[in-house]
C-alpha cells in the first residue's frame, strides 16, 4: 500500500502525506474519537478528488472530506485517506445580488464569507459558535446552524444547490427541479449512478408504506434540529411525494449527510439582508435551570433572533479564564442559570419597549431576579462568554471532563423543562452532573455530564448514559443530533431513533449512491459502538512525568490534553486576535496550537522512550510555535502552548545536546555585557555587510535580517550617575516605584529605559533601581529552564523583599517584566512559588501602571501639550495574552488632542529570537505582511508608530523602514 500511495502522491497536483507526524495530526477533530487514517491528501483541484476517488474504488479504502476539523461526533474520524479541502478550495466564486445567493467552494469560511457579503447588503445567517474558522463545505456536511436558528434556520433551509463529485467519478449538479424534471430523471435509460439514485429515492418515498414509517417514527416536524440519519423526511415533504408541497431537491438530503453520499466542490447559498443593526441583549438571570426553561416558552411568544442558556457550571468556569473574567461584568450574584435573549431591531427604543414587555411577563410568572439589557460592545463579550463555554469545559483539573456524549439532543420547546428534569434525574442515577447550555430557543441543550474516559468504568458509563437518553430522546419524538450531527458518536442509535424499517431504508440509500463504501463509512450507517475508537484507551497507564515547570493542579500531559480540537487556533488574521501566527500564515494543520497539542498527547502517552521528550516529530510540530502566548488567553481551554514548547525543549536538549544558536541566544545577555566594552566597534561589526554577514551566517542568523545595536552606556550606569542629583532635586514623590532593568533596555533600547525614568520622574514617582539579574526571557524562549530558574528564583527573593500594593514594580519590555507574573510563580521551586505569587500581583508594565494612575486621577492632562498627532498602536504579544493593549492606548491619550490607533494585528512574527533565525525569517515576514506592516505603511509620514515590544519595533523597522517608538518615548515628547 504505501508503494502504492507513492504512485498517487505522484499523480496528484497538490499533497499527499503517509508519514506518522501526518497521520497522527490528522487522527482526531474535536471529538472523543481517535482513529490513524491512511494518509492524508492536500488536493489542489477537482481533477485531483477524482484522481482520490479512482484510487479508493480501486484499493478498497476511502475517502474522508475534511474542512476545518471542528466536528464534535467524529465525522472525519476514519482509516482511509483525510481529504482536506481547506487549502485550496477557498474561492467566493459568484454573488448573485439580484437573487439573492452567492457560490462559494467548500473551504470558504463563513464569518469570511460574511465580511463578503457585508458591503453587498447581505448576510449568511446559519451560525455555529466556530464561525470565525468554520467552512461552508462542513456546515452543509453537519447541516450546521447555531444561536439565531429561530430566524435563520440551518444551512438546510438555505442550499439551493451542490456541484458535486459521484462515487463513480462522475459531475453532477443537485438543485431545485420541478415534479416533471424529477419524473424525467427518474426515467433515464442512460445506466448512470445519478439516473439511479433518482429512481432509487422515487421508490423508495412513493411506497405508502414506507411514507407512514418515515412519518411515525422520525423527530417532531416541530423540532427544527433535526439532523437523525438522511433526512429522508424531508424529502418526503416536497412534491412528487406529496401534493402542495416545494418542488424537489436532493440539497435537503445532501445537507447533514456528512460527506457520505457526495464530494462537494461548489456550493450555492441563498443570502439574507443584512439584520437590523440595533441589538440588545436581555440577561435574565434565575436560581435554577427549570425557571430558565420554563421562562424560555415565555420568552420564545416573543420572537427573539435568539434564546440562548448559560448556566452556573459555565459561569464558574468563566471566572478563572483571563479572558472571559472580563467578560462577567453583568453577572449579579451567584445565578443558576442566564437565558440570554436577543432582539435585533432598527433602534434601541424599540428593543427596549418589547424587553420590558417581557421583563413583566416573567415577573408575573414569578420567573427572574435580575433583568440587565445591554447593548453594543458589551453584547461582543457576552456571545464570546457564551461561545468560550465548550472549551472552558476541558480546563477541569485531572483526568475527568465534561465529555460530549449526549449534549445534542432537541425537543420541542414545549417539552424541554420536563426533558431537562428526566435527564437530570437519570444522570443522578449515576451521582452525576451536566453541564447545560446553548440553544434553548431551539429545543436544544448542550448537556455535558462529567466522565474519566481514561477508566474501563468511564468507558462503559459512556456508553450506558448515551443509551438512556437515547431511550428519553424518543419517548419525546425528539431528535438525538440537533445540530453536530450523527457521526461516530450517535450512528450507533439511528436505529433506535428513527426504526428498523427506516433505517434500512437508509442503508439502501446509502449504497445506492456509494455502492462501494468509499465516502466516508461507518457515519450514519453501519457505525461502529459510541465508546470504541475513542481518544483515550480505558485503563492505559502512563508513567509520572517530570517536569520543571510546575503545572497547578495537573501533570503536562493532562494540560496538553485540555485541548479538545475545537480549533479556535485556525481563525484567519482577518478575524483579529493573535492564536495562531504560524497558522495564519501557512494554513498548515501542522502549525495549528491544536497539531502541537495533538503530538505532545500523543507520545507522551503512547512513547516507549525513557525520556518521553526525546522524539523529533515532537520537535518538527513544536518548531514553528513562537511563542507568543496567544493561545494562553485566546484559547478557550487556555492551553499555554508556549509553555509546553518550552518545556518541551530543556527535555529534548537533554537527550540531543543544546544547539549552538540556542546557546548564543540564552547568552544575549553575557554576551552584550562583552561587547559593550567596545560599543563602537560591535556596532561597526553589525552595521558593515561582509562583517554582519559573517556574524548571522556563523550564528545561523538570516542574512537579511538587520542586528541590534548598542547604546553608548547602559541604563544601569546612567541611573548610578544621575540618581543621587535627581533625588536631591525631586520634591516629595506620589509613591515609590522600582524599575525592572530587564537585559534588552539595559543595553539596546537604553534611551527608552532613560526617558521612562525621566518621564516617572516628571510625573512625580520616585524611581528605585536596585541590583538584580536578568529576566530569563531569552534562557526560557530556548528552553534552558533549569538556568532560567536560577535568575526567576534570585528576582523572586530580590524583589519580594520591596514590592508591596504600595510599592510596584514596572517594566518597560513586555516579554521581561511580563515574566513576573506569567512564567516566574510556576518555574520557581515550591518553597518560592508562594513568594512568586504575591509578586506578581504588584508588578507592572509601564503602560498598565501610568493607565491606571491617569484612571485615578493622580496623572493629568494638563502636564502634556495640546498638540494633535496621530498614533498607531501596535501591542505585544504577552501584553495582549496577559494584560491588554488598551493600557498603552490610555497612556499614549493623556495628551488631550492626540488620536490613537491600535492596529487590529495579532503577533509582528519577530517573536525574539524567531524572527532572526534563517529557517524561520520568511515566515516572520510573512506574518508581518499580514496586517502590521500595511497598516505601517499606509499611515502618512507625520502618524507616530507606537510598539512598546523591542522585537516588534525591529520587526517594524526591517519590515517598512519606519522607526516604530515606545510608548514610553512618545509620551516623554509630549510632556510640557
Amino acid at each position: 500500500m504505501r508503494d502504492k500511495l507513492r504512485g498517487l502522491a505522484r499523480d496528484l497536483t497538490g499533497t499527499l502525506y503517509d508519514d506518522e507526524t501526518m497521520r497522527t495530526l490528522y487522527a482526531t477533530d474535536a471529538s472523543a474519537y481517535r482513529e490513524m487514517p491512511l494518509a492524508v491528501a492536500i488536493p489542489a483541484d477537482e481533477k485531483d478528488i477524482k484522481t482520490l476517488i479512482a484510487f479508493a474504488r480501486a484499493n478498497k479504502t476511502s475517502l474522508i472530506p475534511r474542512t476545518a476539523g471542528t466536528s464534535l461526533a467524529g465525522q472525519v474520524v476514519g482509516n482511509g485517506i483525510i481529504v482536506d479541502v481547506s487549502r485550496a478550495f477557498t474561492k467566493i466564486l459568484e454573488i448573485n445580488k439580484e437573487e439573492h445567493w452567492v457560490r462559494v467552494q467548500p473551504g470558504v469560511i463563513r464569518d469570511e464569507l460574511n465580511m463578503f457579503l457585508k458591503p453587498h447588503g447581505f448576510y449568511f445567517g446559519p451560525e455555529t459558535s466556530t464561525a470565525n474558522r468554520a467552512m461552508i463545505g462542513g456546515m452543509v456536511g453537519n447541516n450546521s446552524c447555531g444561536s439565531n436558528s429561530v430566524v435563520y434556520g440551518s444551512t438546510r433551509e438555505h442550499l439551493l444547490e451542490v456541484k458535486a463529485i459521484l462515487s463513480d467519478g462522475s459531475d453532477v449538479v443537485f438543485n431545485t427541479i420541478s415534479t416533471e424534471e424529477f419524473h424525467e430523471r427518474c426515467e433515464r435509460n442512460d445506466g448512470s449512478l445519478e439516473t439511479a439514485i433518482y429512481k432509487q429515492v422515487r421508490t423508495l418515498l412513493s411506497n405508502h408504506t414506507n411514507q407512514e414509517e418515515i412519518r411515525r417514527e422520525f423527530p417532531k416536524p416541530s423540532i427544527t434540529r433535526r439532523n437523525t440519519g438522511y433526512a429522508v423526511d424531508l424529502l418526503l415533504e416536497t412534491a412528487p411525494f406529496t401534493a402542495g408541497k416545494e418542488d424537489f431537491n436532493f440539497c435537503k438530503l445532501i445537507a447533514g449527510s456528512e460527506g457520505t453520499l457526495a464530494f462537494i466542490t461548489e456550493i450555492k447559498v441563498n443570502v439574507s439582508p443584512l439584520p437590523p443593526k440595533e441589538t440588545g441583549l436581555l440577561c435574565i438571570h434565575f436560581n435554577n435551570i427549570d425557571e430558565s426553561l420554563r421562562a424560555n416558552i415565555i420568552a420564545m411568544q416573543y420572537k427573539p433572533s435568539a434564546s440562548e442558556l448559560i448556566d452556573h457550571y459555565i459561569l464558574e468556569c468563566t471566572k478563572d479564564n483571563i479572558q472571559q473574567r472580563k467578560n462577567r461584568f453583568f453577572v449579579q450574584g451567584d445565578p443558576g442559570a442566564i437565558l440570554v435573549v436577543e432582539f435585533c431591531r432598527d433602534n434601541r427604543e424599540a428593543i427596549t419597549e418589547i424587553a420590558n414587555r417581557l421583563i413583566a411577563d416573567l415577573q408575573a410568572a414569578g420567573l427572574g431576579y435580575h433583568f440587565p439589557l445591554l447593548f453594543g460592545e458589551d453584547t461582543k463579550k457576552i456571545w464570546t462568554l457564551r461561545k468560550a463555554g465548550l472549551g472552558l469545559l476541558s480546563n477541569l483539573p485531572g483526568d475527568e471532563k465534561a465529555v460530549p456524549v449526549i449534549e445534542d439532543t432537541a425537543v420541542d420547546i414545549e417539552d424541554l423543562p420536563a426533558f431537562i428534569r428526566d435527564f437530570n434525574e437519570i444522570l443522578k442515577g449515576y451521582g452525576l452532573y451536566s453541564v447545560h447550555y446553548a440553544h434553548a430557543g431551539s429545543g436544544e441543550i448542550h448537556l455535558r455530564p462529567i466522565i474519566n474516559l481514561k477508566t474501563e468504568e468511564g468507558n462503559q458509563l459512556f456508553r450506558k448514559i448515551a443509551e438512556e437518553i437515547a431511550t428519553l430522546v424518543k419517548k419525546y419524538k425528539g431528535s438525538l443530533s440537533g445540530e453536530h450531527g450523527d457521526g461516530r458518536l450517535r450512528g450507533e442509535f439511528i436505529r433506535q431513533m428513527i426504526g428498523e424499517k427506516n433505517y434500512e431504508l437508509l442503508r439502501e440509500l446509502k449504497y445506492t449512491w456509494d455502492p462501494e463504501n468509499i465516502f466516508n463509512p461507518h457515519k450514519i450507517v453501519d457505525t461502529p459502538s459510541m465508546n470504541s475508537m475513542l481518544r483515550y484507551k480505558p485503563g492505559q497507564k502512563v508513567p509520572p512525568i517530570q517536569t520543571i515547570f510546575h503545572f497547578p493542579e495537573q501533570t503536562m500531559l493532562q494540560h496538553a490534553e485540555q485541548c479538545n480540537g475545537s480549533g479556535d487556533c485556525r481563525k484567519t488574521h482577518l478575524s483579529g486576535g493573535t492564536m495562531c501566527p504560524s497558522y495564519m500564515a501557512t494554513r498548515n494543520e501542522k502549525d495549528t496550537t491544536r497539531a502541537r497539542a495533538n503530538i505532545l498527547r500523543e507520545f507522551l502517552t503512547n512513547s516507549n522512550k525513557e525520556n518521553r521528550f526525546d522524539h523529533k516529530e515532537i520537535y518538527e510540530v513544536l518548531d514553528l510555535c513562537l511563542a507568543c502566548k496567544g493561545c494562553k488567553s485566546e484559547c478557550p481551554s487556555n492551553v499555554d502552548m508556549a509553555k509546553l514548547k518550552m518545556e518541551f525543549l530543556q527535555h529534548y536538549y537533554d537527550a540531543n545536546g543544546v544547539p549552538f544558536r540556542s546557546k548564543l541566544i540564552s547568552n544575549f545577555n553575557r554576551l552584550n555585557g562583552l561587547a559593550k566594552l567596545t560599543p563602537g566597534i560591535y556596532n561597526w561589526m553589525i552595521k558593515t555587510p561582509a562583517v554582519s554577514n559573517l556574524i548571522k551566517k556563523t550564528a545561523g542568523f538570516a542574512t537579511k535580517r538587520s542586528l541590534p545595536g548598542l547604546y553608548s552606556t547602559t541604563l544601569k550606569s546612567w541611573f548610578r550617575k544621575q540618581w543621587p542629583a535627581q533625588k536631591a532635586a525631586m520634591a516629595p514623590a506620589k509613591r515609590q516605584v522600582y524599575l525592572f532593568c530587564d537585559e534588552f533596555t539595559n543595553y539596546n533600547d537604553t534611551e527608552i529605559g532613560i526617558k521612562a525614568v525621566q518621564l516617572l520622574q516628571r510625573l512625580g514617582y520616585e524611581v528605585l533601581l536596585t541590583n538584580h539579574p536578568e529576566s530569563a526571557r531569552a534562557w526560557m524562549s530556548k528552553g534552558l529552564l533549569r538556568k532560567a530558574r536560577t535568575f526567576a528564583e534570585e528576582n523572586v527573593r530580590i524583589f519580594s523583599e520591596v514590592i508591596s500594593d504600595t510599592v510596584p514594580l514596572l517594566g518597560v519590555e513586555p516579554s521581561a517584566i511580563l515574566s513576573f507574573r506569567d512564567e516566574y510563580p510556576d518555574l520557581v521551586r515550591e518553597e518560592l512559588r508562594e513568594k512568586a505569587k504575591q509578586l506578581s500581583k504588584n508588578v507592572f508594565l509601564i503602560d498598565e501602571f501610568l493607565s491606571m494612575e491617569a484612571e485615578q486621577g493622580r496623572i493629568s492632562s494638563d502636564l502634556f501639550t495640546k498638540e494633535k498627532k496621530q498614533i498607531k498602536l501596535h501591542g505585544h504579544c504577552q501584553q495582549k495574552a496577559l494584560s491588554t493593549p488598551l493600557h498603552s492606548k490610555n497612556m499614549l491619550s493623556l495628551p488631550a488632542n492626540y488620536s490613537v490607533e491600535v492596529i487590529p494585528s495579532g503577533c509582528c512574527g519577530m517573536a525574539g529570537s524567531f524572527g532572526y533565525e534563517k529557517e524561520h525569517y520568511d515566515l516572520s515576514m510573512q506574518i508581518g505582511e499580514m496586517v502590521l506592516f500595511p497598516a505601517v505603511r499606509n499611515a502618512d509620514d507625520a502618524t507616530l508608530i507606537a510598539a512598546p515590544g523591542t522585537s516588534c519595533r525591529h520587526q517594524v523597522k526591517d519590515g517598512t523602514g519606519r522607526k516604530a517608538q515606545h510608548p514610553v518615548e512618545i509620551l516623554y515628547e509630549a510632556l510640557v
